[in-house]
């Protein structure tokens, strides 16, 4: 076994713009987590990788990392088909929690959802905060959520009580954040769901990161998976696929040779405005999503959760296409399934 190398050697290696294998990206991740280690040496570590690049390689070995170093699951039986539908957040949009209310339709669609998810950090709302807000909480035992995975399809891994080391590292992300830099850690998060999914729909913030994350997927044993950026017409874009602009998407696994560009008419969905799916603090995301259960949410919005959703479905098997995915979709809004199936969940916690 390699021994480890000097922290400082490593950090001067990517300072001088040579990325590490992967070999030595995991000792710098294990180093990270490490409680005891330094919080100047930290920071300037991770800056350095940020104005670097971060490699396929890196990348990888960190997510792979933080996975191993996970809290699991005991109990669990993965079943074949389960897929984390999730976002890495970051766009400064201040959409909706779309990727959230998406993965209430699928899994009304008896789709095995296992969401991964936090409360906000660079948004009002994360997707625990929604799910609170809605009134599904998000710290619970393990064996309850095996029950809720059994019963209703759905599943909830709240981030903090899976991921201890992070406490490790925080304080460094703070002080990066706090002067303008995006680390490893802002792309981290969806790719070390605790119980290692084996599909996968992910957001990305940008657009340059779409085939990149594709490649550390797949690498990670994603069987069919999607990454996708909207790119929106006014410039910026959303960690989604969204009707409000052009998706850039890149397949995963048996999905690997789908890539290039979504436009909603693909699809039979009209390109909406940016505004429509804007959302706001958990109380207002609750207001929003009733609406939308009653058909009364923006044309954009409703689309998009739509959109989402057929994706999700397709990447799953449930369909074969995502026009197929759109009209289930649709279906289960319209006829009140969806609404149903989150009373049921509301009520499965409440007990």
């Amino acid at each position: 076994m390699q021994a480890d190398i000097p922290w400082e050697l490593l950090s001067a290696k990517v300072e001088a713009g040579v990325s590490l294998d992967e070999v030595e990206a995991t000792q710098m991740a294990l180093w990270l987590a490490d409680a005891n280690e330094n919080f100047d040496g930290k920071k300037r570590f991770l800056r350095a990788l940020t104005l670097k690049g971060e490699s396929v390689d890196e990348v990888f070995a960190f997510a792979k990392t933080f996975r191993d170093l996970a809290r699991h699951v005991d109990g669990l039986h993965m079943p074949a088909v389960a897929i984390d539908i999730v976002g890495t957040g970051g766009d400064k949009s201040g959409t909706f929690n779309i990727s959230s209310a998406t993965s209430l339709i699928v899994s009304a669609a008896e789709v095995n959802v296992m969401k991964h998810g936090n409360r906000s950090i660079t948004s009002e709302s994360g997707s625990a905060d929604f799910l609170a807000g809605i009134g599904v909480p998000v710290e619970v035992p393990d064996a309850k959520l095996i029950q809720s995975l059994e019963q209703l399809h759905y599943c909830f891994f709240y981030a903090p009580s899976f991921h201890p080391t992070y406490k490790a590292f925080m304080p460094v992300r703070k002080a990066l954040a706090a002067e303008g830099f995006k680390t490893v850690f802002n792309i981290l998060g969806p790719l070390i769901n605790p119980v290692s999914p084996p599909m996968y729909l992910l957001g990305v913030f940008s657009k340059q990161w779409v085939d990149l994350l594709a490649a550390v997927l797949a690498r990670l044993g994603v069987r069919r998976g999607l990454v996708c950026h909207c790119a929106l017409r006014e410039g910026g874009g959303l960690d989604e696929l969204a009707t409000a602009g052009v998706n850039h998407v890149c397949g995963v696994g048996e999905l690997a040779e789908v890539r290039g560009e979504w436009l909603p008419a693909h699809f039979g969905l009209e390109t909406r405005p940016r505004e429509e799916l804007l959302g706001g603090d958990p109380e207002e995301n609750r207001i929003l999503f009733a609406h939308f259960l009653d058909g009364e949410a923006p044309k954009g919005l409703r689309d998009t959760i739509v959109f989402n959703a057929a994706t999700s479905l397709w990447i799953a098997g449930r369909v074969p296409t995502v026009r197929d995915g759109i009209a289930l979709a649709g279906e289960l809004l319209d006829n009140g399934t969806v609404r149903r199936h989150v009373e049921k969940i509301r009520q499965f916690y409440a007990e």
